[in-house]
């Protein structure tokens, strides 16, 4: 039905009138907040029944909403109500936006994560409704990561709607801007002015402020209202003052629209749209470090989930097993759903990370299944020969590389005199360290596996009377060095003193590394209008710094250092045959209103710090405010002996708050603030609550120095290892068609990464997505040699591509959109 406005002849129009206000009646549902999930679900029915009433009683009122999480709640709880949503679409007065399961952390969670966003979001909407959004929608995240033009693109989007950062926390040169990603993909982003929502009943304040923000020639804006965050929607009060208020000829035109309809009609006016290249930073820079649990799962459950698609699509294709498509569509839907914002950011009220854990393990255990199918129907058909007391160990590398990573597995068994071999019967150094289990005649090995791309390796535990004996490297309780490094721990601080390249005869450190800093941190959950935690009020102080593990593998230095009630445990792990240091640490945090940071002052000059973003990278100041990563930061720059290029990247698996001040680097290893505390409020003294990030967590972190810059380096690589570490399964001797060694997948360049193995959504087809990680336009070969498929593909900067492979050889491959709908 046609909107109902008031309609003035253009010579009696008043000024005010050439301008307009598109009224865009929503409600902002936070599915968990303040409250779990389960009042998110009532709430959200609640809403979008006062919706439909609306449209029953104001012909001209239209809806808009996102998020298709929400929707399957309706479809499966409520089918009526859904059925009466379906023919309002149909009609155009409910509106889909967002596109998305559900409005995200637009910063912490993975590049992949993104796309499913988009192909789970979009493609539902497709099925249930026949629509795709337009408009990506995430009007309450908190920051916005720049490579979100591309992919939203890629899903179907032109435009994006958000509302943080503010103006007075990100300058933008207008409201209405072409936002532009490294490949130069470009979407159409709007800032909404003040709020998303509406909190009285009249709107005029709202209207009033929105309308001073009209300026020529941009004479057209967007005003946002309905009751939000906890429901509610537009209501009746809202709908009669929009009314009034559009026959008041001091107010701009208002009429009741959509963000379709808003970015129609920009786009028809030939504006002169600025161009922003950048993310849109900071709103809220403490969400990126506390709740150290919800970001580790998440984590966690995104690279189980795709490791677990490679192999499964990988084994469906080889011997026939079946993939657990319906099973990985849920474990997905389950991390979408905990990557809304005040979900994964931290920002939500305790018992809603009980739920959060709940799903996350759902989607683990899903992942874990379906994965465990896939490599024993594999490991299963390899051909292994028989021999008394082999124990045969396959090794599958779930990355487009060949693989030079530390293997550990718990075997039984294990005799004075057993050697590790490889396929060829060549020995391997090995090495036992601390089992998991302490009895039962289990015992842990450690190696260097060496591994085919995207394949596996078989290694066989056996009794020879002759065998090689190999050195480990020089290490003691304080110092140890490789062939290419020495690194020196002060054994009265526990920090890291040195970390000396001896081919470069460069010292890489400019002071104590890997210091545990304690910062005084009275901000709320939030850190509302922080941008830097740098009040240092004391550090974690050694009490033992040991040699507790030494051979021809690795040789490990265990430094246990205390601060107050808190514990830390750093293991420094370095490897006779690996140029990277890891740390794996146990922290018992027991503090309160403070924060824990990890330092590294760097002995670079003309230095350039650069922080992994989802599916990119981006270069930022290196002015101590706390900015959102991914697995990796880099701070490169030349040696200031030689002039030679040189850098060291930290890498981590689970934490995304660093900073980078001058030469130092830190990562924000945790926040203990109250559990949703929001500024205004002040805690009372007497108060009793709950404070974030109690207890003991494990996490690791890897020091990668390197000669050149960090394209160069394998930085990308070296983290996406610590994140998706190999699979192995203790085998037994079968015959069997598949060779000791394989490999299934080969890129040819350095810089393009095949991300993504998996089934195609709606047929048999292999998928394949790729990126490229640099920033550097690449032609790149992907052969897999099984299925006689090449692959050509030019990838411009920093482009992510996705390939559809068909089973029938006779057919072509085709690129898809991030939807696997074809271009």
């Amino acid at each position: 039905m046609a909107e109902k406005t008031t309609v003035v002849k253009e010579k009696q129009r008043p000024k005010t009138k050439e301008k307009t206000l598109h009224m865009i009646g929503n409600a902002h549902l936070d599915p968990v907040w303040l409250w779990q999930w389960q009042e998110g679900f009532q709430e959200t029915k609640a809403t979008f029944r006062s919706a439909l009433d609306r449209m029953k009683e104001y012909p001209e009122f239209v809806f808009t909403n996102s998020s298709a999480a929400n929707y399957e709640w309706i479809e499966n709880n409520e089918p009526e109500m859904f059925e009466e949503i379906k023919q309002r679409i149909k009609e155009g007065r409910w509106e889909i936006v967002g596109g998305w399961w559900i409005q995200p952390d637009c910063n912490i969670p993975s590049g992949e994560s993104f796309v499913r966003q988009g192909l789970y979001g979009q493609r539902y909407f497709q099925e249930k409704f026949g629509v795709t959004a337009k408009v990506g929608y995430n009007v309450d995240s908190f920051g916005h990561h720049g490579m979100l033009p591309q992919i939203l693109k890629k899903s179907g989007m032109d435009y994006y709607i958000f509302m943080r950062p503010s103006p007075q926390e990100k300058g933008l040169p207008a409201r209405l801007f072409w936002w532009e990603s490294d490949d130069a993909s470009r979407v159409l982003a709007y800032r909404i002015p003040y709020e998303y929502c509406t909190w009285g009943k009249d709107v005029e304040k709202h209207v009033r402020r929105n309308a001073g923000e009209l300026k020529a020639p941009f004479n057209d804006l967007m005003c946002f209202y309905g009751v939000g965050n906890h429901g509610g929607g537009p209501t009746k009060e809202n709908i009669e003052s929009i009314k009034r208020l559009n026959e008041d000829p001091a107010f701009p035109r208002l009429v009741f629209s959509t963000p379709n309809k808003f970015f129609e009609e920009m786009m028809k006016k030939n504006l002169p749209f600025p161009v922003v290249h950048d993310d849109l930073q900071h709103h809220a820079s403490g969400c990126y470090a506390v709740h150290s649990g919800i970001k580790k799962w998440n984590r966690e459950a995104e690279n189980m989930l795709i490791k677990a698609e490679k192999f499964s699509a990988l084994a469906n294709w080889t011997t026939g097993q079946k993939y657990p498509i319906r099973e990985y569509d849920r474990g997905w839907k389950n991390v979408l759903f905990n990557q809304f914002h005040d979900i994964l950011a931290g920002t939500s009220l305790e018992v809603a990370y009980d739920d959060a854990r709940e799903m996350h393990g759902e989607a683990m255990s899903i992942a874990n299944r379906g994965m465990n199918y896939a490599i024993q129907s594999l490991s299963w058909r390899i051909n292994i020969e028989e021999e008394v007391g082999m124990k045969p160990i396959v090794v599958f590398n779930p990355h487009s590389w060949n693989s030079r990573v530390n293997v550990e597995l718990e075997v039984g068994g294990l005799k004075d005199g057993d050697i590790l071999i490889d396929e060829e019967g060549k020995q391997v150094p090995m090495q036992t360290v601390q089992s998991h289990a302490t009895s039962g005649g289990r015992y842990r090995v450690s190696f260097i596996a060496d591994l085919p791309s995207m394949g596996y390796r078989v290694y066989k535990i056996v009794r020879r009377e002759l065998s090689e004996e190999y050195t480990p490297i020089h290490a003691n309780d304080t110092t140890f060095e490789n062939h290419t490094f020495r690194v020196g721990i002060d054994p009265v601080t526990g920090f890291v003193k040195s970390l000396f390249d001896k081919e470069k005869n460069l010292e890489v450190l400019d002071g104590p590394a890997a210091r545990p800093v304690v910062i005084e941190d009275k901000s709320d959950t939030w850190s509302h209008n922080v941008l830097h935690f740098n009040h240092e009020v004391g550090s974690f102080k050694a009490k033992s710094v040991k040699r507790v593990e030494h051979g021809p593998v690795k040789s490990v230095i265990r430094v246990t250092s205390e601060y107050g009630k808190s514990t830390l445990v750093q293991d420094f792990t370095m490897y006779k045959e690996l140029d990277q240091i890891d740390v794996h640490c146990t922290l018992n945090w027991q503090e309160q209103f403070k924060a824990l940071k990890l330092k590294f002052p760097v002995n670079l000059i003309f230095r350039k710090a650069t922080y992994e973003t989802p599916y990119g990278h981006i270069v930022r100041e290196n002015n101590g405010e706390e900015e959102p990563g991914q697995n990796w930061i880099d701070m490169s720059g030349t040696n200031p002996q030689t002039g030679e290029m040189y850098g060291l990247s930290l890498l981590n698996n689970g934490k995304y708050s660093f900073d980078i001040h001058n030469k130092e680097m830190s990562i924000t290893v945790l926040r203990s603030p109250i559990y949703a505390h929001h500024d205004p409020l002040i805690p009372a003294e007497d108060g009793h609550y709950t404070f974030i990030d109690q207890g003991i967590q494990k996490f690791t972190y890897t020091m990668l120095p390197h000669k050149g810059n960090w394209e160069t380096a394998g930085t990308v690589k070296r983290a996406a290892e610590l994140n998706q570490k190999p699979i192995n399964i203790i085998e037994t001797y079968h015959k069997g068609s598949l060779p000791q060694k394989d490999s299934f997948l080969t890129v040819d360049v350095d810089n393009v990464i095949v991300s993504v193995v998996k089934k195609a959504e709606d047929n048999d087809d292999l998928v394949i997505r790729a990126y490229e990680t640099s920033n550097d336009a690449t032609n790149a070969v992907i052969k897999l040699p099984k299925w006689n498929r090449t692959i050509h593909a030019k990838f411009n900067p920093s482009e992510i591509k996705t390939f559809r492979i068909p089973a029938d050889e006779a057919m072509p491959v085709v690129t898809t959109n991030l939807l696997e709908w074809e271009e």
